[in-house]
């Protein structure tokens, strides 16, 4: 169960995607939709989110919303008392980093990284190698994501966002890997990137990579 307030799941939703609709709120939340507009209807009276309409609609976090955002973490971090296993956990998140971008280097560029050519996917057997190596690290990515949930609950989302990823990749649908915006595998890792460097308030180093 999510102990996380709902205003905080929300603005969260918003600070480690950018820009959601309220449908995707709610599959990012697992709140309802009324929930959702709720917390939306008194952030923007605080000049906390803003809306954006046309042809793309959704919302956005403001300075005030991250200001916000980011006492609420704080907030929930000192109650779940659970600051020292994060921090480990994170440490064991970049151990895993470097080896992931290089999987994703290797599913977009064929050859050396800077002389290479791109991965057209013309070549399935070169494909099946990636995605049977991505397949091989991903239970060390769950196992991960299982114990950043034991430690604070808001996490659980991850897991199940791998486990859709690869599924998909492995059922032939190619920017399921890395595409961005496409809740693809490099997508959940980046968020689950910044969602570690949001909750510690950590800023990135060279060991993050870039």
């Amino acid at each position: 169960m999510d102990t996380s307030s709902p205003r905080l799941l929300v603005l969260h939703a918003l600070r480690l995607s950018g820009f959601l609709s309220v449908e995707k709120l709610v599959h990012r939340t697992g709140l309802t939709e009324d929930q959702v507009t709720e917390v939306l209807t008194a952030a923007a009276a605080a000049e906390e989110v803003k809306e954006r309409t046309g042809r793309i609609s959704g919302w956005m976090l403001m300075p005030a919303g991250r200001e916000a955002h980011a006492a609420l973490l704080a907030e929930e971090l000192a109650a779940s008392g659970a600051k020292a296993e994060i921090e480990r956990l994170d440490e064991k998140f970049v151990a895993l980093n470097e080896p992931f971008k290089t999987l994703c280097t290797r599913w977009q560029i064929i050859g050396d990284p800077e002389t290479g050519t791109p991965n057209d996917h013309s070549d399935a057997a070169y494909d099946q190698a990636v995605i049977a190596d991505l397949a091989a690290a991903h239970p060390g990515v769950i196992e991960l994501c299982g114990e950043l949930t034991a430690a604070l609950p808001r996490f659980g989302r991850y897991a199940r966002d791998f486990d859709a990823a690869l599924a998909r990749v492995q059922a032939g649908e190619l920017k399921a890997f890395a595409a961005p915006m496409n809740e693809s595998y490099h997508d959940a890792w980046m968020e689950l990137h910044q969602d570690l460097l949001s909750t510690l308030a950590r800023e990135r180093t060279a060991a993050d990579g870039h």
